[in-house]
């Protein structure tokens, strides 16, 4: 393997981190200007979006180390934007439901967020997004299925 390959790797790596590093840190400030840190948001957003979440798996949907998610729910069941509710077949499992007050919430604050995100992203144009969002799918699906082949999945 060359080395202008490899610096050509690292170069990728970097100039990805920083973006991404830019475009969160922007964003995270928006979030923070409605109240929430940027955990709260996320499993706001994941629970107005997909719905009643079992707590155990709250943490893998939005990379969160699952410790932490109970003092988010915590946080969030305090604003009164979410309520822990039981579940009916297995009594180990509790779901985190969102709330009348938190879709409320959700819905006022999202349109906000949405066109934020839009206006970052729109120094690239419309086929330019579609190239991006292809190439980085292929480089993030081949590194899940090299995990996979690793573990013997």
């Amino acid at each position: 393997m060359g080395s202008e390959k490899i610096d050509q790797s690292l170069k990728l790596f970097i100039v990805l981190s920083r973006a991404y590093r830019a475009i969160n840190e922007n964003v995270n400030k928006l979030i923070q200007t409605y109240g929430l840190n940027p955990t709260e948001f996320a499993v706001l957003e994941l629970l107005y979006h997909k719905g009643d979440q079992p707590l155990q798996q709250i943490g893998g949907k939005i990379l969160l180390a699952s410790g932490s998610i109970t003092y988010v729910v915590d946080k969030l069941e305090q604003k009164g934007f979410l309520k822990r509710v039981a579940c009916p077949n297995d009594r180990r499992v509790t779901f985190a439901q969102i709330t009348e007050e938190g879709k409320a919430f959700i819905e006022d604050i999202f349109p906000d967020h949405e066109k934020h995100i839009h206006s970052l992203m729109s120094e690239l144009t419309e086929k330019e997004k579609d190239t991006a969002i292809e190439l980085l799918k292929k480089l993030g699906l081949s590194i899940s299925n090299e995990k996979k082949t690793e573990a013997g999945e």
